[in-house]
């Protein structure tokens, strides 16, 4: 039955209070960390998932691009994923210059079996997660807050003993407090500052925390907020590289991304034009061109990626997927961003309307919305 009002069965997002926000009044005045989520959060949005070839091309592509830190995939929980991850420390795939990163669970197991595909590598991210907000801990796993703070620092001592019994790989941990949007901010900093002191972290030996919007339930200015809120009220912030993975379930996932570099983040995880799980990551395009515009360097050649060879020719023999010709600018070149909320799924079995595009094309020489303005200048 259809309620009169449905809007009385949800609750209200409560937002973070801090009058004193410092972070509209910021600039970006360097590139964050760029890391590239597409071997992953991308492969989940595909209807037909990459196999261990064109995870291949895609990976080589990203290192093209100029992406440092890439995640290459959920060893401990696809044989597919732990297979590639051993066919790009076998064989030599990987750059000097370039670190993957893996996903586990916090699980004894799964984080063994994640340590077994990484054996070799000569640099590595371990993303270690667990859900923290009270809605998953009461309903999805029936623990309180103490019983969930045990989970992360179990997991957390797990990874740094196998760590410590590898130590020719030059290991990177990371932490992310699944759903932390919707984690109370208090709670969200005292698990964090206990897997920190499990770990050891110190401005010597940082770790990464990962800050997710795993879903995006508010606009992006809170979760900028959030972020403030977060890097001025954790302890020992040296310690620390603050990470931010937006989705994009209102369409601002580009917006959020700006606002918490705003306000403290150091690092980036999206994907190539926002293809991602359910309703796609940030399109990490997007923010890496607008640091071109007022002068600053990306740190990774995403401009060029803009372009309609990179669109239609590139993602497509890669991934099985591509973005479409230039459309009105950004925020309308895929599904995920013309109706912001529908599932991911969506932006491959959509009918097409005709001509196979989604959105209004322009041709190829002619650049839309502030990419004219840049190319009249």
């Amino acid at each position: 039955m259809m309620l009169d009002n449905p809007a009385a069965k949800y609750r209200p997002f409560v937002a973070v209070d801090l009058p004193d926000r410092q972070w509209p009044n910021r600039r970006i005045e360097q590139p964050p960390i760029w890391t590239s989520v597409d071997l992953r959060d991308g492969n989940q949005s595909l209807i037909d998932p990459m196999d261990q070839e064109r995870k291949q091309r895609l990976f080589d592509l990203l290192v093209k691009v100029g992406f440092k830190e890439i995640e290459v995939g959920f060893p401990s929980a696809s044989q597919t994923d732990y297979d590639f991850v051993r066919s790009l420390i076998e064989n030599d795939r990987i750059p000097e210059d370039v670190t993957i990163q893996v996903l586990t669970q916090a699980r004894d197991h799964l984080i063994d079996r994640t340590f077994e595909a990484l054996e070799g590598a000569k640099s590595a991210i371990v993303h270690v997660y667990n859900a923290t907000d009270p809605m998953f801990r009461r309903v999805v796993f029936g623990v309180d807050k103490p019983e969930c703070i045990q989970i992360a620092v179990d997991a957390t001592a797990r990874i740094r003993q196998r760590m410590e019994e590898a130590p020719q790989t030059n290991w990177t941990f990371q932490y992310s407090p699944e759903l932390f949007t919707t984690t109370e901010m208090e709670f969200a900093r005292e698990i964090v500052e206990a897997v920190m002191d499990t770990f050891g972290a110190s401005a010597e030996k940082k770790m990464i925390v990962n800050l997710p919007a795993t879903v995006e339930v508010a606009t992006p200015n809170n979760y900028a907020d959030q972020i403030e809120w977060f890097c001025r009220n954790i302890k020992d912030r040296e310690a620390l590289i603050v990470s931010v993975h937006p989705h994009n379930d209102r369409g601002t996932g580009v917006a959020a991304a700006e606002m918490t570099l705003m306000a403290g983040a150091d690092r980036v995880e999206g994907t190539l034009f926002g293809n991602g799980e359910r309703t796609g990551n940030v399109d990490i395009v997007d923010p890496g061109d607008e640091h071109v515009h007022p002068g600053r360097a990306p740190g990774a050649r995403l401009l060029e990626y803009h372009s309609d060879h990179a669109r239609g020719g590139v993602l497509q023999p890669a991934a099985g997927t591509s973005a479409p010709p230039l459309c009105g600018g950004p925020g309308v070149h895929c599904l995920l961003r013309l109706a912001p909320g529908c599932h991911q799924e969506g932006h491959g079995r959509a009918p097409r309307p005709p001509g196979g595009r989604l959105g209004r094309a322009l041709p190829a020489h002619r650049p839309a919305g502030r990419r004219a303005a840049a190319t009249r200048r």
